[in-house]
């Protein structure tokens, strides 16, 4: 009962008085059953109750100090229970749009979910048949809830201009993966996103499957600051394309703040009253929707995003307030030469011997070798990797000895100590790797 008490002055006081009276009324009843000598009697019973008092109100404070200890030990065990892979179950699985579908995932072990903040993304790993290794990919989280985590994911089809087979892990998960599949994931992790407490506007801009982080955004900030002005900017070809058109509908008649605007670039004649505007999405739209100081955020392909970045710096708008994330590069018509010349942070001269620690290999790096996870794949190595760019962390590994360059600098949170391998290379004469 005394852990119950959380005054730790009410504690410790609730302790000592308790034990006092335990002891004293227990001495009298002693005395009076025995009928000791009164003057005698009553100073052993005064004396045990003082000593008693002291033993309770120390009691009680290490009663509270045992409690304190106990909270803490719990709140940090729901923090770091969940550091590596952890299977996920799906619950559901929803067509969105043509291209898009969505996942809900729950614990297999039915333990509680880890919070995350509107704009994160997910790392799953598929092991498909067909592949030699496991693949690991990233998607956005697509919803704000703690009942489940959602990946809306699209069907990735074959390159039009390039040799090149259809997403390998977007079509496995379209066609395989069905309700009660189990699927790896890290925990939810990355650094777009969106401070729903904020009061300045947010500017919400997407195309495709962009849209996915964009939707957590909103529903964070309907559910937890609605006074805050919110746009929400999205670019489809035509509703057959358009995913959670009906949804953000429904979320915008409970924010009178939330502002929707859909612009479609190949309108159908039943999309009619479904969309504000024909085109694309860009830049003068925006300014055209939007004129007060705001946040940007921006989800898309590369192109779309560098057309509206571009055009936000034409117009003043601080990189400051400009936010964004891609887990794909804008493809260049370059050779490998071209892309080492193209990285000014890179130290490229003169060799390296790479040693990989788990692997027992020491090999030979040269700049033609290319990023240490390239260099680790062509000496046979599998390690984790989804983005290849720096943004998702599923590559990042101990660094043991040496130092690394980064050819572009990294988004993803670096524990120390580590390094990404994916978009760095070896700096110092030796680099050893706990791989």
């Amino acid at each position: 009962m005394l852990v119950a008490i959380k005054n730790p002055l009410l504690r410790t006081v609730t302790a000592a008085f308790t034990a006092l009276s335990i002891v004293t009324i227990g001495g009298t009843v002693a005395i009076a059953v025995t009928k000791s000598n009164h003057e005698t009697g009553y100073k052993t019973v005064l004396y045990s109750s003082l000593a008693a008092a002291i033993v309770g109100g120390a009691l009680g404070l290490s009663l509270k100090y045992k409690e304190v200890k106990k909270s803490t030990t719990t709140e940090l065990q729901a923090e770091t229970t969940w550091r590596d892979w952890r299977n996920l179950k799906v619950v559901k699985k929803v067509k969105e749009s043509e291209e898009i579908t969505s996942f809900y995932l729950k614990p297999e072990d039915n333990g509680e979910l880890l919070n995350y903040q509107p704009g994160q993304f997910l790392t799953i790993k598929l092991d498909i048949p067909e592949q030699k290794r496991s693949i690991v990919r990233t998607y956005s989280l697509s919803d704000y809830t703690h009942e489940y985590y959602r990946l809306s994911i699209k069907r990735e089809g074959a390159p039009k201009d390039r040799d090149l087979p259809p997403g390998v892990a977007s079509n496995f998960m379209h066609d395989r993966i069905e309700v009660g599949s189990i699927i790896p994931a890290k925990p939810p992790s990355g650094k777009f996103f969106l401070d729903p407490k904020k009061s300045l506007p947010a500017v919400l801009i997407s195309n495709g499957v962009g849209i996915t982080p964009m939707i957590a955004m909103a529903k964070a900030v309907t559910l937890l600051n609605r006074d805050r002005q919110v746009w929400f900017l999205h670019g489809a070809r035509s509703g057959k394309f358009h995913a959670f058109r009906e949804e953000m509908l429904e979320v915008a008649k409970t924010n009178p703040n939330l502002h929707l605007h859909y612009c479609y670039s190949q309108p159908k004649a039943e999309d009619e009253g479904y969309y504000q505007s024909m085109g694309y999405t860009d830049a003068a739209l925006v300014e055209q929707l939007v004129q007060q100081e705001a946040e940007y955020f921006l989800c898309g392909s590369p192109a779309f995003m560098k057309s509206l970045r571009e055009g936000f710096m034409a117009r003043g708008i601080p990189e400051s307030r400009v936010f964004f994330e891609s887990f794909s590069k804008e493809r260049k018509e370059t050779s490998q030469a071209d892309k080492v010349v193209e990285s000014p942070k890179a130290d490229i001269t003169g060799e390296s011997e790479v040693e990989f620690a788990k692997s027992e290999k020491s090999v030979a790096w040269n700049p033609d070798s290319g990023s240490l996870l390239d260099f680790a794949e062509e000496n046979d190595l599998n390690p984790d990797y989804s983005c290849r760019a720096g943004v998702c962390g599923t590559c990042m590994c101990k660094l043991l000895e040496g130092e690394v360059t980064y050819l572009e600098t990294p988004t993803a949170t670096i524990d120390e100590g580590s390094v990404l391998i994916c978009i760095s290379k070896p700096k110092t004469a030796k680099v050893i790797l706990d791989l």
